[in-house]
């Protein structure tokens, strides 16, 4: 029996939106057989900042103990997906930072021919969350990665109409996630882990031929 496929879920998140979310897109992964790396990335923002926001700290506190995500994760990994809330229409600096350090991984090659999608939260209803994810697929592109976003899929596709990946508005804390928007994580988290197997059973295919 072949080892399961390898997922790491890498994310960014100040006050657990997407921290949700990435633990939803986890749940998934692990559905599909797979195993699950669930990794934060550094925080960057000073003490005094992130105690000036009590959602910010409890949040920070509480995820102390969760591994911080390194490049050796990436290499480790058949699958990648990103997590972040949006900055401007943009990648939070925190998880832009450690897309930053993989240029080492990039420059041997190691990046290429995995499959990754990312997720996304917002504070505002229309705060940026397609551009974000956009902007985040800049890097899958440069890393020769296979993006595979969610699309249209599976009906809980159509619910939540996010086809760029799963996607929250969160109104500064006001908005609980929905069940159908951590479906739609769950789902990613399936459908990533699912399409990671089916390459990696074609590459040995093609190996043992």
């Amino acid at each position: 029996m072949s080892e399961p496929v390898k997922v790491a879920v890498v994310y960014y998140s100040s006050t657990g939106s997407t921290h949700a979310l990435a633990q939803a897109v986890a749940e998934g992964a692990e559905q599909a057989g797979a195993e699950v790396r669930l990794l934060r990335v550094a925080e960057l923002a000073p003490a005094e900042a992130i105690a000036s926001n009590p959602a910010w700290q409890q949040h920070h506190d509480s995820v102390r103990d969760l591994p911080v995500a390194t490049p050796a994760d990436l290499e480790w990994a058949d699958a990648v997906v990103f997590g972040t809330p949006t900055r401007f229409g943009n990648v939070a600096s925190q998880l832009k930072q450690f897309l930053d350090t993989l240029g080492g991984l990039w420059a041997q090659g190691k990046l290429a021919d995995k499959v990754y999608s990312g997720f996304v939260s917002t504070a505002t209803p229309h705060g940026g969350r397609e551009s974000t994810l956009l902007a985040l697929y800049n890097s899958v592109h440069h890393f020769g990665g296979i993006l595979v976003a969610p699309g249209y899929t599976d009906p809980v596709q159509f619910a939540t109409g996010t086809p760029y990946g799963p996607s929250h508005h969160d109104a500064q804390g006001a908005n609980p996630i929905s069940e159908e928007t951590r479906e739609s994580a769950r789902y990613t988290g399936r459908r990533v882990a699912r399409v990671a197997a089916q390459l990696r059973a074609g590459r040995d295919a093609v190996v043992e031929g």
